[in-house]
């Protein structure tokens, strides 16, 4: 088998167990990748090619001692530059942790360590992950590898840049309002926001809230899925950790989409203004669905309460998390930032309990949706990728966005639902700008959304398009 850097991580992890390749030639090939093509798009940071050595050698070591070893043994991976990793550099994309090396893992690192997989840097991200273009005062910006004047996305943009220039096979990410199907949309790759639970968090300072989560990012759905493989499974330390195995989720799938039932919907009835390039390509979905076998109809779920949802939980949170560093750092937050941290501060009891409410009845809703219908397809991203000298997308089809997430609709209305979701390539602009459709699942069904998107991926290859940068 010969392997190359767009080569599947299915099939790299597969040469390595077989000793047809060692994990440090599988390293160096990716480290020749990096210093090719990385000083183009700026995807990984705080690479340490000497770490990523030793942990190599120390694989092909285990192999040879005839030690067990996990699903990603040997495999390259960038780690997100909000992930907690001992001794290793950690700043949040922010000048406030320039300096921040944890002493500890959090749980994601330790069971991708544990898998077997090598570090070789750390993906880059937008200040403190917020907001879905990825750009910091450290490290600058990330630049899409299929037009480098524009966005690759975020808060996971490093990740997703870094997964479509062959620099590594899979990537680690996190998704509050679409950080891990933005960026795959953008950068046509694949991204999964899981369930609630499925990839448990810990430490945190709140294991009851999961507006946020953890998940994978891949070229293929069938590498997420051995991603999400060694991600998922429960865990003592978390209570809303759901019981399934990482296992589950392995390759091989072997999706059909004949007699599916797919409800499409551009905008769910209007909820949202959506960039005409990226409402053909979701059109065009539909169309290959039903060429497929699926049973194609217009329907959505009726979701007004999300934006308010969303909003409220978003702006409590973050003044939870950041309110006391922003008091004594009054300069030390991009102005967004800021803004929607302040934006917690007026928050009562009764605003929280009120948007609590509002994401039980979108759950329920969701569930009644799901009784007629086995997927939603949606728009990822409203928007096609935007230029990088734009904090983020003033208006949409002339009409204006009043603020730095109003062009994230289309995510984070299914982020207050709990239902797992996923980014697949999908097509392309006239401009060649890559797209992806967002298919939604009922709550807890990722086995069936990954058969069901592999099997639209197989019926369209999208995702075999690969960027000019460093193709």
């Amino acid at each position: 088998m010969t392997l190359d850097h767009f080569s599947s991580a299915v099939a790299m992890a597969a040469a390595v167990r077989s000793r047809e390749i060692s994990a440090r030639e599988l390293l160096e090939l990716h480290l020749d990748r990096i210093a090719s093509v990385n000083p183009s798009v700026n995807a990984i940071v705080s690479l340490d090619e000497s770490r990523a050595r030793d942990a190599a050698a120390a694989a092909d070591s285990a192999l040879a001692a005839g030690e067990a070893v996990g699903p990603l043994h040997g495999l390259p991976i960038a780690v997100k530059d909000t992930h907690e990793m001992a001794g290793w550099l950690t700043t949040y994309g922010s000048p406030l942790m320039a300096s921040h090396v944890p002493s500890a893992d959090e749980l994601l690192v330790s069971r991708i360590l544990g898998a077997g997989a090598v570090v070789v840097g750390r993906s880059n991200v937008p200040e403190f992950a917020a907001g879905s273009h990825t750009f910091n005062p450290l490290f600058g910006t990330t630049l899409n590898p299929y037009d480098l004047g524009r966005s690759a996305g975020g808060s996971s943009g490093g990740a997703a840049a870094a997964l479509a220039t062959g620099m590594v096979p899979l990537a680690d990410g996190s998704d509050m309002g679409g950080s891990l199907r933005n960026p795959a949309s953008f950068c046509n790759v694949v991204g999964l926001r899981p369930s609630l639970g499925r990839v448990p968090q810990w430490p945190t300072t709140n294991a009851w809230e999961t507006t946020s989560v953890g998940g994978p990012l891949a070229r293929s759905v069938s590498d997420l899925a051995l991603l999400l493989s060694a991600l998922a499974g429960p865990d003592p330390h978390v209570p809303l950790a759901l019981a399934e195995p990482g296992s589950t989720f392995a390759p091989p799938l072997s999706g059909s989409l004949i007699g599916l039932r797919v409800a499409l919907s551009v905008d769910l009835g209007g909820a949202f203004e959506v960039d005409s390039a990226v409402a053909a390509v979701v059109e065009s979905a539909g169309s290959v669905f039903a060429a497929s076998g699926a049973v194609v109809g217009s329907a959505y779920p009726s979701l007004p309460e999300a934006e308010d949802t969303f909003r409220t939980l978003r702006a409590w949170m973050f003044q939870a998390r950041f309110g006391s560093m922003l008091a004594e750092h009054p300069d030390g937050f991009k102005q967004s930032l800021a803004d929607n941290i302040r934006a917690g501060e007026p928050l009562t009891g009764a605003d929280v309990a009120r948007a609590y409410a509002q994401r039980t009845a979108l759950g329920e809703r969701m569930r009644s949706f799901f009784d007629s219908h086995d997927v939603l397809v949606m728009p990822v991203s409203q928007v096609p990728p935007f230029p990088a000298d734009q904090e983020f997308p003033t208006e949409i089809n002339g009409k204006p966005m009043e603020s730095y997430l109003d062009w994230m609709r289309s995510a984070y209305f299914i982020t207050v639902t709990g239902c797992p979701a996923i980014s697949v390539p999908a097509g392309f602009t006239p401009d060649g700008l890559p797209v992806g459709i967002q298919i939604v699942a009922p709550h807890n069904q990722e086995r069936r959304l990954l058969e069901v998107a592999y099997a639209f991926e197989q019926a369209t290859r999208f995702g075999d398009h690969h960027p000019l940068v460093g193709g």
